[in-house]
């Protein structure tokens, strides 16, 4: 016995029921008709999108998920159908999967395991259903069974489902991207699949994620499928969208792959600058941004975020601006009119001495006496922010932040001056990663996209002279260290003094990591990437007195 498959890897983009349900509507028959598919499959929650976050508190937006899905189901003739969407019941929302067959809602499963950690929020929005059971259905003499996301982590949901008679498993999920979780990907289906086996069941499992950017979450698709006894067929290209097709045997329990897009480089620089440049274009497409606006200084993070814009919007929708103040050196300059020249972006020019005199004159009868420090220092900086959405206000287009993971750590980014704008793409990135996808994408390019001199220069503010910022930090290679430790894997202040690190610099960088809560909690959105990005995933108190 023999079915064909077709996993629906694309972007359902998040309260678009209309549009969603009318793309899932003509899907299905492309499945069918194009495909010859028994089966399709599509995202967790592709119904509303997801994360929903609090639309699911307003019952009209569950009423018309409702009504969207029974249309949808209508239609659907000659395949197997089977929609994530919120199903409600009163005051009761359950994330769920409807199998659509023969114009009418079968059978409807609903999730079992709801994560409550990292960016996950589920146990504020839905319930478990407490005499919900397995979910199988018959397609084709085959025991189909199904299951959502977070299910497949935990043995239980699985091994209930394949009791219950499934010999394929389909499971969609909306897993948001982060380093190193391809490979935890694999090693699950791997373990589910081997644990039935030991049980004495084959059962192939069919892992759909969906793809696309949603505010600071990057899907990535990367799709797998799982023989029964633990083979893992190569994922599918991450950050694209694809019909995904397979052909299952359930006698032997395997798969053969018809239409499956492999992925040819799971590398982390590699996969990261993927999951920025997705991230940036639907941010912005999704808001309704064609165009970008940046400040370009001539240094390592503004030349990434550029090369990240043009790879995300095309060259002739990104703008440059050039804003040289007394302490610009005249290679900032260079390096990015070179830049600019290479990608073919436009570059404007606003030196900022005149708008920065005006603030110091205003202010001189206040400061007089008083020595120059970063209070001036700052002013540079907001003025360029203040001209940057002066450009965007009155021209159009989204102002694309360039502060790094390190910077935002510490606090060395001016509230309202380099954090000003729209959307952060650089934000979940140490500073030793950003250089590290500088050297990846020059390394792919054939041609440097970003001036070598500006990787090999010492990284500065330039808002006074002669800086550097290892003047005011310690080097990026320890500082990143000690955050990478503290930040993203939580150790504490003893722990990471334990691995070595100088006590005095671990507490330095500690206390300005709790000082600069306040800022973060201003900032604006960038895509995740790493374990433990600031925002939705780590959340600390601004007024906070442990400090350990």
């Amino acid at each position: 016995m023999k079915l064909r498959i077709a996993l629906a890897q694309f972007d359902f983009p998040v309260g678009a029921i209309a549009r969603n349900a009318e793309r899932i509507a003509a899907l299905i028959v492309e499945a069918r008709d194009q495909h010859r598919a028994d089966v399709v499959l599509f995202p967790e929650l592709a119904l509303s999108g997801y994360p929903p976050e609090d639309l699911l508190a307003r019952p009209q937006f569950l009423n018309d998920c409702e009504a969207a899905l029974l249309r949808i189901a209508a239609g659907v003739e000659g395949i197997v159908a089977m929609v994530g969407w919120p199903q409600s019941a009163g005051s009761i929302v359950y994330n769920a999967v409807s199998v659509l067959r023969d114009g009418a809602v079968e059978t409807t499963y609903r999730k079992h395991e709801l994560p409550n950690y990292a960016v996950f929020d589920e146990r504020r929005h839905f319930d478990v259903d407490p005499d919900g059971g397995p979910c199988v259905v018959e397609v084709g003499g085959v025991g189909v069974g199904v299951l959502i996301c977070e299910d497949l982590w935990f043995p239980e949901p699985l091994a209930r489902t394949v009791e219950a008679g499934a010999q394929l498993v389909l499971v969609p999920n909306a897993s948001p991207f982060e380093r190193d979780k391809h490979a935890q990907r694999d090693a699950l289906l791997e373990a589910r699949t081997r644990e039935t086996l030991a049980d004495g069941d084959r059962v192939g499992i069919a892992y759909l994620n969906t793809v696309g950017g949603q505010d600071g979450l990057v899907f990535d698709g990367a799709s797998l499928l799982a023989d029964a006894g633990g083979n893992v067929h190569p994922a599918a290209r991450a950050f694209e969208a694809h019909w995904l097709v397979a052909d299952f045997d359930a006698q032997a329990g395997a798969f053969t792959p018809v239409a499956w897009p492999v992925e040819d480089d799971e590398g982390r620089e590699a996969l990261a600058w993927r999951a920025i440049v997705l991230g940036t274009r639907d941010y912005c497409r999704k808001n309704g941004f064609q165009k970008a606006w940046l400040g370009l200084s001539g240094g390592i993070d503004s030349s990434v975020v550029l090369a990240m814009a043009v790879d995300a919007l095309g060259a002739e929708n990104v703008t440059a601006v050039r804003m040289p103040s007394r302490y610009t050196a005249g290679l900032s300059n260079d390096l990015a009119q070179e830049q600019c020249d290479a990608l073919g972006v436009k570059l404007l020019s606003l030196p900022i001495e005149k708008p920065f005199q005006g603030y110091l004159d205003a202010l001189a009868e206040l400061f007089e006496g008083l020595p120059a420090d970063t209070t001036e220092e700052n002013l540079q900086s907001r003025t360029r922010g203040a001209l940057l959405m002066a450009l965007s206000n009155k021209f159009h287009g989204l102002v694309l932040t360039t502060g790094n993971k390190s910077e935002y750590a510490v606090g060395y980014a001016t509230i309202y001056g380099d954090m000003c704008g729209g959307y952060a793409p650089i934000k979940d990135l140490y500073k030793t990663e950003v250089f590290a996808v500088a050297k990846w994408r020059n390394a792919v390019a054939g041609a440097p996209v970003i001036p070598p001199a500006v990787i090999a220069r010492p990284p500065s503010a330039e808002l006074r002279e002669n800086q550097l910022d290892q003047d005011s930090l310690p080097p990026y290679d320890v500082l990143d260290a000690i955050l990478l430790r503290h930040v993203d894997q939580e150790q504490a202040r003893d722990e990471i003094v334990a691995a070595g690190f100088d006590a005095t610099t671990v507490d330095r960088v500690l206390r300005l990591v709790r000082t600069s809560e306040w800022k973060r909690h201003q900032a604006a959105p960038g895509p995740k990437v790493s374990r433990r990005a600031f925002g939705r995933e780590r959340r600390y108190p601004i007024s906070n007195g442990y400090g350990g």
